[in-house]
């Protein structure tokens, strides 16, 4: 009689566990599934021939807010670059996700990928009416030299062009909130980076992506300050959210330090989060994006949280 009560217990228990993993499965997947209209390949600008193009991705309810994804990884870009589970946590909040992609490396380079970024800003802010979001209030996300375009982004937004014949170059390419994973920040102080070639120059893997003067070490050195975020912060810097993980050799936290000590130097709205043990990405950044909408939430939505 005993036994069998033990056994029924065990089997309900069971029960029990599977129908919770099963609901646990169910609500994870609808969690990462939200609803969208897509409209893929929007040209923003011709580049060596090619079309340059982004994705947006509008949910259901919007709350007339956009945010750039830098399509990047390695300073290459390509279309199957955006997963759209990832951007989940902003779709839910109602953000419009711009995801876009930019010439790829060796062929353009990095001094061409930024500003060819930075087109892409004024190009969706030039027809923000038409995309349904607030020119005002964009930001950008992006992780490794997607971070690293996405800080290029927050500390180069200009006003534009006034006297451009383009409409599009008269149009400002600032970014108003920023929240990105291990960006590179320096590349003149590459540090621990197994990418330091020890000799002050360009990251070992990147020569070629920055061009035939990256060779050229005084040339190098004016290239390097240019494209290293951290020697252009200044007091227009918007609200930058910043996670990197603690065990990261390829691009170490220090960059990550050196930025946000310079940045609260001048008084700037900065956060550093560091997941320790972690490397150049880890799972639970798919949680970690939740708190880069609530950093969106904080500092894009009226009224503006500064």
């Amino acid at each position: 009689m005993l036994k069998n009560r033990w056994v029924r217990r065990f089997i309900f228990g069971m029960l029990g566990l599977v129908a919770g993993t099963a609901l646990l499965a169910a609500g994870l997947w609808w969690y990462f599934h939200p609803q969208f209209q897509r409209v893929d390949k929007i040209p923003y600008m011709q580049a060596k021939g090619r079309e340059l193009t982004f994705d947006i991705l509008r949910p259901p309810q919007t709350n007339g807010l956009g945010i750039l994804v830098m399509v990047s990884g390695k300073w290459k870009s390509s279309e199957e670059g955006i997963r759209p589970y990832l951007m989940a946590p902003l779709l839910r909040r109602g953000y419009t996700i711009f995801a876009v992609r930019h010439g790829s490396q060796p062929e353009y380079t990095v001094m061409e990928i930024v500003d060819e970024v930075r087109r892409a800003v004024r190009f969706i802010r030039r027809n923000a009416a038409e995309f349904g979001i607030d020119p005002g209030h964009l930001g950008v996300t992006g992780g490794s030299s997607g971070g690293h375009l996405s800080l290029m982004l927050a500390v180069g937004g200009d006003a534009g062009r006034p006297e451009a014949k383009d409409p599009v170059d008269q149009t400002s390419c600032a970014i108003q909130a920023v929240a990105c994973f291990y960006p590179v920040t320096d590349l003149l102080n590459l540090g621990s980076s197994t990418e330091n070639p020890g000799d002050g120059g360009p990251p070992r893997s990147f020569v070629q992506a920055f061009g035939p003067d990256s060779t050229n070490m005084a040339k190098w050195k004016i290239i390097g300050r240019e494209m290293s975020p951290i020697f252009h912060v200044g007091s227009n810097l918007p609200p930058t959210l910043i996670y990197h993980g603690g065990a990261d050799t390829l691009v170490p936290l220090d960059q990550s330090e050196r930025f946000v000590q310079r940045a609260r130097e001048l008084g700037r709205p900065v956060e550093l989060v560091v997941r320790p043990g972690k490397k150049h990405g880890w799972l639970g950044m798919l949680w970690d994006i939740r708190q880069f909408g609530q950093w969106f939430d904080r500092w894009l939505k009226e009224p503006l949280g500064r």
